[in-house]
């Protein structure tokens, strides 16, 4: 068992101490200060999910792959994952125009009661002990009638549904950027379609039905960002420990991201050391959240990563992060259980758990 790591440990040479937040509060951990290097194909495979929606024998193969690196790494490579080429660089191509506006253009897509809209760059902090984040961004949530599964049946919106539904005052009318929210809630759209069907795939891989999980994504959690990481051209590296995002887990069920081809995502191996997960042409990076891993009784593992980008280039990603309906109180997994390996957690559910961990970066936040 690896030692505590307290707010007061030594740190020793060739480590550096992260501060990380979780549900469960503040903890830390030492990680080497080595750079990074290329992950291995064995440590982040890629899945191929062509048999998705052939035969369950099918299904079952492929939630056995996923099984292996959910377990181990919390990271995979999909290929053939159904969302197409053009729907990616719509997306990418309208973000593009949206960050190349004047400043006080993109600020009328800002929202000041939520965190969602237009963020500014270094206007974020993800991780306290690392530098606040050198990334533009834009970003929604889910809400019904983006939803295909919903049309035409709006009015039958449970009201404790609404209730859950992030508030916001995102402008994108008026926005000089035609096509930006039609580009952006296409692309949504098709990954939330294949978050349902990579979830039912989880199941199988759990040993549950298929349809387990269904009844918990009928209004699920799904924030849509689009990154952009200016790059440094010909200018010298000013802060050689920046970060585009500082080093955190996500907090719901599944990411699903798009990368360009620049580098930039780092993975934290099981040795505290840091890898690239390189872009790969044609495929997604998926990474187990947190509420997944306690789902599953830490059977799952929800991976601490982050963004170095220190290229000349502009990068961009595009993450989509799935979560179950946030008012469905769940516990953990009975296949995940047994008599020498009891359940950790208490049901809750992925708002309230949110809620809490949300809270506590805003505390650390206007502590610094």
């Amino acid at each position: 068992m690896s030692p505590t790591i307290t707010a007061e440990t030594i740190v020793p040479a060739g480590m550096s101490k992260l501060v990380l937040r979780s549900y469960e509060g503040v903890s830390y951990r030492l990680v080497s200060t080595k750079p990074a290097r290329d992950c291995t194909p064995a440590e982040i495979p890629i899945i191929d999910l062509e048999g998705i929606h052939d035969s369950l024998e099918a299904r079952k193969e492929i939630a056995q792959k996923l099984l292996h690196s959910a377990e181990t790494i919390g990271f995979f490579y999909i290929k053939n994952h159904g969302i197409s080429d053009e729907t990616i660089a719509n997306t990418v191509n309208k973000s593009k125009e949206f960050f190349s506006l004047p400043v006080e253009e993109k600020r009328r897509a800002a929202t000041d009661i939520s965190s969602y809209g237009y963020k500014g760059l270094r206007e974020r902090q993800v991780n306290p002990s690392n530098s606040k984040d050198r990334k533009e961004n834009f970003n929604f949530h889910y809400k019904p009638e983006f939803d295909p599964t919903h049309q035409g049946r709006l009015s039958q919106v449970p009201q404790k549904v609404q209730d859950h539904i992030p508030k916001d005052d995102i402008i994108w009318e008026g926005l000089s950027v035609p096509g930006f929210q039609d580009a952006l809630i296409a692309h949504w759209t098709s990954c939330l379609k294949l978050a349902r069907g990579l979830i039912r795939v989880v199941a199988l891989a759990l040993d549950l039905p298929e349809s387990y999980f269904d009844k918990f994504t009928t209004y699920p959690g799904g924030d849509f960002s689009v990154n952009f990481y200016p790059g440094h051209g010909d200018e010298p590296i000013q802060d050689p420990d920046e970060v585009g995002i500082g080093a955190h887990t996500d907090l719901q069920i599944l990411t699903l991201l798009w990368q360009d081809e620049h580098k930039g995502l780092q993975v934290l191996d099981n040795n505290n050391e840091w890898m690239c997960a390189p872009p790969i042409p044609g495929t997604l990076v998926v990474n187990i959240g947190d509420f997944l891993m306690r789902l599953t009784n830490d059977r799952l593992k929800s991976t601490v990563h982050r963004v170095i980008q220190h290229g000349k280039e502009d990068r961009f990603s595009i993450p989509f992060f799935f979560g179950f309906n946030f008012d469905e109180r769940l516990g953990v997994i009975p296949t995940c259980t047994d008599e020498k390996n009891p359940p950790k957690y208490q049901p809750s559910t992925c708002g309230e758990l949110i809620s809490r961990r949300l809270a506590l970066g805003n505390r650390k936040q206007q502590a610094n």
